[in-house]
C-alpha cells in the first residue's frame, strides 16, 4: 500500500486549476519531485509512493508515476498560485 494510503488514480487530474485530487495528493507531489531529485529508481518509488510493482507491471509504473511527477511540477509552476489565491478546493 502506498505511504498515502490514499487512492492513487492512473492519472491525475489535467485541469488548469487546482483541484480536490490535487489538494488530497499535495504530500504524493513533494515526496514524488523528492524522490525525482534524489535520482530514486522507477522500482523503489512506483513500490513506495504508489503501491505497483513495477516489475509486473511496467507500463502503468511509467505513466502513474510520470504523469503524476508532470502533474507535482505543474504544482510547483502553476498551481500553488491558484492555492494561494483561492485557498483549498473543497469537493
Amino acid at each position: 500500500m502506498p505511504a498515502t494510503q490514499l487512492t492513487i488514480a492512473d492519472a491525475p487530474p489535467n485541469e488548469a486549476a487546482l483541484t480536490v485530487y490535487d489538494c488530497d495528493h499535495i504530500k504524493l507531489y513533494m515526496r514524488l519531485l523528492d524522490a525525482n531529485d534524489a535520482g530514486a529508481s522507477l522500482e523503489e518509488v512506483s513500490s513506495i509512493l504508489l503501491g505497483i510493482d513495477a516489475k509486473a507491471e511496467p507500463e502503468r509504473a511509467r505513466q502513474v508515476h510520470d504523469s503524476h511527477l508532470s502533474r507535482a511540477r505543474w504544482m510547483t509552476e502553476q498551481g500553488y498560485r491558484d492555492l494561494l489565491k483561492n485557498g483549498l478546493p473543497t469537493g
